[in-house]
């Protein structure tokens, strides 16, 4: 950090000792040319006559006054002049930096600014460049960043109005049609009751997701931790989904050695587990096998999900845990959530001080929870 304003000391004190020299030169030249050298003569004629015609003084008087003025104080003009010449060099030197200061002033100007130009200084503050230039790229992806999860929640809000009426609409339908054939036969009622509830069931999903969005940016994590047993939590999350995996023939298995215990909120981890093989079940292949693995090293805790599917193109992993984003778009929220899961897992993680990290690779994809063990 501090050589970084070597550059910039060593410029400006070349160019002080620069001004200096040429000051010293000035100096010099003033005192023997102009006093002590060819111009004396003249310089004293113009004097005495300029005393004679204008101030109507007799010769001697006007000698006599040549010699008082500058022969007798000479040092006093020469020290009038070097004072001249430092305040010029100090104008000069300020006026120097004081440009800097301008084109810092400037450059943070133009880190609001919405031009793709780049942020320019001298080169002597090409440090100060490359910084107010990192600062600006990061304030743009942050706002295009902003912008875009702006974007994907504003169509989530439309595509969940849209897919609410659906199932509104269908509820409306049976109901009515239940109140009006009073005399139908209790097998095709009991048809449209399963089938309204199920609506209903649909219906409410649908609300929670808007309720989701809204909670998303309002609420602060607050932990209540505890000591957890990990592989008790992990088998009873996968027995909870076994609804979920039956349908396509999957399988979730926990592998661990022993029981680890974790010092952490167990309903909030657990949210996240949820999100994770919720994710998983959704993108691995039929009769597929999910594996649930955990492992302590270096005093932190690492519980992994690995499922077999398409493999993930680098540049959706990039934005996997980015709110609102939902890894196919082409799903609807009949088929997919509001793109929050993972997200909020990302934010309960964090607030453990852990990591929550996905790869994918030849058809495994692994998202890899760290939690530190003194969390």
């Amino acid at each position: 950090m501090k050589n970084e304003f070597g550059r910039l000391k060593r410029k400006m004190i070349l160019q002080i000792i620069f001004i200096l020299v040429i000051a010293i030169i000035i100096g010099f030249f003033i005192n023997f040319a102009f006093i002590d050298g060819v111009f004396q003569a003249p310089f004293a004629d113009a004097f005495i006559t300029f005393c004679e015609n204008v101030l109507q003084l007799d010769y001697y008087a006007a000698q006599n006054a040549y010699n008082v003025l500058f022969q007798q104080n000479k040092p006093l003009w020469l020290t009038i002049g070097f004072i001249l010449l430092l305040l010029v060099i100090f104008y000069i030197a300020l006026s120097r930096f004081t440009r800097y200061f301008h084109q810092i002033s400037t450059s943070i100007s133009m880190l609001s600014d919405e031009s793709d130009q780049e942020i320019r200084l001298p080169d002597e503050l090409d440090f100060l460049e490359k910084k107010l230039n990192d600062v600006k790229n990061k304030l743009e992806k942050r706002a295009r960043d902003a912008q875009e999860a702006e974007q994907r929640k504003n169509d989530l809000v439309v595509y969940l109005a849209h897919d609410i009426k659906t199932p509104l609409t269908s509820i409306i339908g049976y109901l009515s049609l239940l109140d009006e054939a009073k005399d139908m036969p209790v097998e095709q009622k009991e048809k449209y009751v399963t089938i309204t509830l199920e609506k209903s069931y649909r219906l409410e999903h649908l609300i929670n997701e808007f309720f989701e969005i809204t909670r998303f940016n309002l609420q602060s994590i607050i932990l209540e931790k505890d000591w957890i047993p990990l592989k008790y939590m992990l088998m009873q999350v996968a027995d909870e989904f076994y609804p979920l995996l039956a349908p396509k023939g999957q399988k979730a298995i926990v592998l661990m050695d022993g029981d680890i215990k974790i010092y952490a909120d167990g309903n909030k981890l657990a949210r996240v587990f949820n999100n994770i093989l919720k994710n998983a079940i959704a993108y691995s292949d039929p009769n597929s096998t999910i594996e649930i693995s955990v492992k302590s090293e270096n005093n932190q805790t690492l519980i992994s999900f690995m499922n077999t599917g398409k493999t993930i193109p680098p540049e959706k992993l990039k934005m996997i845990f980015e709110k609102f984003y939902r890894l196919d778009s082409a799903r609807s929220t009949q088929t997919g959530g509001a793109g929050l899961g993972l997200a909020i897992s990302n934010e309960i993680v964090e607030a453990h001080g852990g990591t929550i990290t996905a790869t994918s690779s030849n058809e495994k994809t692994i998202f890899t929870v760290m939690i530190p063990s003194d969390s």
